[in-house]
């Protein structure tokens, strides 16, 4: 009988090892928040991450829904490769996002929008999320997902940004219904900035282009604008609109610098550091080749390009 009370113990002990080290793989800190890894929560949908900063309780205050669309190098079965850069990376290093965070990972042929519908609405029920805050950005393929879901559903999002993508929609209409702020580099030579500049050309000219808000970066690659996720005015920017404002508008005060992108992995300094930083410190993003002058990623700014220019 004692042997018996002993196996049956030992037994107990190794059940709550495995199923702590289980939760232990599925759950982490980042940040002073939590992650969790989700994985066929939706028959025939993408795995996700979500995020919940520090604070979060179900029966608390709802907060703002961010959705992190990633590009294709992070694609796969993988969850962890979606850490690798992003939304979720930058609060590891300290960027503010008060919010939960949805990032879903693709296989790799892209994104539907009724896929990341369904994630969004998921969410939305088992989380406290206030559905007048939701915001959508992504980069390169991810680029083409935000636009690609936020021209399906205007009305779902508050405010969206895409970072050197494209729309594989027949109809750009729908983009015209929220603040969207698109940004591409003119050095990019993965998804050509004309991607881009058709949108925006499509939506001027159909007179649709009251929300939305462009920027073409002087000679910025591609990987360039990986670094807009590590600059804190990206999400105080999303964070300026709601779906409840009534009429809907586009902030455009807000922009953001080369000296934003240059410096975007830097933590806050002291007036010491500060100073310091001004003389001597060079900043981990020197390596982009950045001009030193801070030249403002203003709406619709006017760049050169070759012996013309580009609107």
């Amino acid at each position: 009988m004692t042997h018996n009370i002993s196996y049956i113990s030992g037994r107990g002990i190794f059940l709550c090892l495995l199923l702590f080290f289980t939760a232990s793989a599925q759950a982490q800190r980042i940040g002073d928040g939590k992650l969790q890894a989700k994985h066929d929560v939706l028959p025939g949908n993408y795995d996700f991450w979500i995020y919940t900063p520090a604070g979060y309780a179900t029966d608390g205050d709802e907060l703002p829904l961010v959705i992190f669309l990633h590009g294709k190098s992070l694609s796969g079965h993988n969850l962890n490769k979606v850490l690798k850069y992003g939304v979720l990376d930058a609060i590891k290093k300290g960027k503010n996002v008060p919010a939960v965070v949805l990032a879903p990972q693709s296989p790799g042929n892209g994104w539907a929008p009724n896929k990341v519908k369904g994630l969004m609405d998921w969410v939305v029920k088992n989380y406290a999320i206030d559905t007048s805050r939701i915001y959508v950005l992504g980069m390169s393929m991810g680029g083409y997902g935000t636009m690609d879901f936020v021209g399906t559903y205007p009305d779902k999002v508050a405010a969206a940004m895409a970072l050197c993508g494209g729309c594989d929609l027949k109809s750009y209409d729908g983009l015209g219904g929220l603040p969207l702020w698109i940004i591409h580099g003119t050095a990019d030579k993965a998804v050509h900035i004309d991607q881009s500049q058709k949108i925006v050309r499509y939506l001027e000219e159909k007179h649709e282009d009251s929300l939305l808000r462009y920027d073409w970066i002087p000679k910025a690659t591609h990987g360039t604008l990986a670094r807009v996720f590590y600059v804190q005015k990206t999400y105080d920017w999303l964070f300026k609109h709601s779906t409840n404002a009534a009429p809907r508008m586009v902030d455009k005060s807000m922009t953001i610098t080369m000296a934003d992108i240059r410096n975007c992995y830097r933590k806050p300094a002291s007036v010491s550091e500060e100073y310091r930083a001004m003389t001597a410190v060079r900043s981990r993003c020197t390596h982009l080749r950045i001009s030193d002058d801070l030249v403002p990623l203003s709406s619709k700014a006017v760049i050169r390009k070759g012996n013309g220019l580009l609107k």
